[in-house]
C-alpha cells in the first residue's frame, strides 16, 4: 500500500465518524491525488477498504483465483502457489502487518495467539483453511499459512483418464466404500468432492471435518465440524464424537474429510455395520500404506485386537483405495486404484491389495463390486 493509501487508511481509522463508502473514497482519493486515472483510483478504493475490512495486502492474493496456497514466515515476502509452483509474491509486510493479520484471522475464531497459545487452526469466511503459529515457537515471527480452495468444480476427468473416471464413478454409484489416500496437498479433499459428485440426489450426506473444506453439489448435505477447547472454558468436540453422532442422524453416506486420529475405529464400525458408501481419505505414500495407516490409527483406540486382526477387518470394510499424487509439473492425478479384499488375488500387504487403475487407465476389473450389488439386490 502506497503512502496515500497509508495515510487515508489512517485517517478512516482514527475517525469516529462512519465509514465513508466508495464514492466518498474515490473523492478522498482523487483530492489528494488528481493526476491519478480513473483505474489507479479505483485500486486505491480497494486497497484501502481491504485494510479496513478485509485482510489487508493480501486481499488481492485471496481474489486470484490462481492461487491455492499463501505462505506467511514472519515479516518479508509473502509466498504463493499455483499450478503446483511455489513462487515469491510482490508483497512484502512488515512485522505490524504480520501482527494486524493474525487479529484480523483470529478476531472471527474467537481464538487466541499467544505464547500460552501458539498453534491455530481455522478457517476463513471463504471456506479457506488458515494455520498460524505464532512466537515463541515461530522463531522468526508469526507464520500463516493459508490452504485455498477452488470455487469452481473439479471433475474427474481433471485426475484421470476417462475410463478410470467411468470406474469411479461406477464404485461411488454401486456404494462401495472407497478411502483417498495422499501425501500434503496432493489433492485428497478436491478429488473427494469429485468423487462426491457420483453420489445420487436421492441420497443424504453427512460430511465430519476438522475444518470444513468439503463443498458437495447435492441437495441434502450436513456438515458437521469439530471444535477444539476455548480459552472460555468451550469443551472439545473431536471428530471422534462427531462420527458417532453422525451415524444417528440417517446418513445415506458418511463422507469423514480426512482420518487422521481414533476415529478410524468409528468409521471402520460403520463400515462394517451397514453403513455402504463411505468416503474418506487418509496421509499415506501408497494405497498399501494406507491400509497399515488405518490399521495403526485403529490401535490407537486402544480396543485391545492384534494388528493383524484390525488390517483383515479393514481390508472386509473397505473395497477402494484411491491413490492421488502430483506429478513432476504439479498437476494432481490418480496414480492408482486398488480393490482391497481377503480375496480379491492381489500381492501387495498379505494379499489384500490389488491394482486395477493407474495413472494410464484401468489395468483389470472388478470383483468385489458385483459380489456388493448381489448384497444389493
Amino acid at each position: 500500500m502506497s503512502t496515500l493509501e497509508q495515510v487515508l487508511h489512517l485517517a478512516i481509522a482514527s475517525s469516529d465518524g462512519p465509514i465513508p463508502g466508495d464514492d466518498e473514497l474515490a473523492e478522498m482519493v482523487r483530492s489528494a491525488d488528481p493526476l491519478r486515472s480513473h483505474g489507479e483510483v479505483a485500486q486505491s478504493v480497494a486497497e484501502i477498504r481491504a485494510h479496513l475490512f478485509g485482510l489487508g495486502p493480501i486481499d488481492s492474493l485471496l481474489r486470484d483465483p490462481t492461487v491455492s496456497d499463501i505462505m506467511i514466515n514472519g515479516p518479508g515476502v509473502v509466498w504463493t502457489e499455483s499450478a503446483g509452483r511455489l513462487a515469491a509474491s510482490d508483497i512484502t509486510l512488515s512485522s505490524a502487518e504480520v501482527d494486524l493479520l493474525v487479529e484480523r484471522i483470529i478476531a472471527p475464531l474467537g481464538k487466541r495467539a499467544d505464547p500460552l497459545h501458539p498453534l491455530v487452526d481455522g478457517r476463513l469466511g471463504d471456506g479457506s483453511r488458515v494455520h498460524i503459529v505464532v512466537p515463541p515457537l515461530a522463531v522468526d515471527g508469526p507464520c500463516i499459512t493459508i490452504r485455498r480452495f477452488s470455487v469452481r468444480p473439479v471433475g474427474l476427468g481433471s485426475f484421470a483418464p476417462r475410463s478410470v473416471c467411468d470406474l469411479l464413478t461406477d464404485c461411488v454409484r454401486s456404494r462401495l466404500n472407497i478411502v483417498v489416500s495422499g501425501a500434503t496437498g496432493s489433492g485428497k479433499t478436491t478429488l473427494l468432492n469429485a468423487l462426491g459428485a457420483a453420489v445420487p440426489v436421492t441420497e443424504r450426506i453427512v460430511t465430519v471435518e476438522d475444518a470444513a473444506e468439503l463443498r458437495l453439489e447435492a441437495p441434502h448435505v450436513v456438515r458437521l465440524e469439530s471444535r477444539g477447547a476455548s480459552p472460555d472454558g468451550a469443551p472439545e468436540v473431536s471428530i471422534r464424537e462427531l462420527v458417532r453422532n453422525a451415524l444417528r442422524m440417517r446418513p445415506d453416506r458418511l463422507v469423514v474429510g480426512e482420518v487422521r486420529g481414533t476415529e478410524a475405529f468409528d468409521l471402520l464400525a460403520a463400515m462394517s455395520t451397514g453403513h455402504d458408501g463411505s468416503l474418506s481419505t487418509v496421509h499415506a505414500n501408497s494405497a498399501p500404506d494406507a491400509l497399515h495407516r488405518l490399521t495403526n490409527l485403529v490401535l490407537m483406540a486402544d480396543i485391545g485386537l492384534p494388528a493383524q486382526v484390525v488390517l483383515n477387518q479393514l481390508a472386509a470394510a473397505i473395497d477402494l483405495v484411491v491413490h492421488v499424487e502430483r506429478d513432476s509439473s504439479g498437476r494432481r492425478v490418480v496414480a492408482e486404484v486398488c480393490e482391497v479384499g481377503p480375496d480379491c488375488g492381489g500381492d501387495g500387504t498379505d494379499g489384500l491389495v490389488r491394482t486395477v487403475a493407474d495413472r494410464h487407465g484401468v489395468v483389470a476389473s472388478l470383483s468385489r463390486r458385483a459380489r456388493r450389488n448381489e448384497i444389493q439386490q
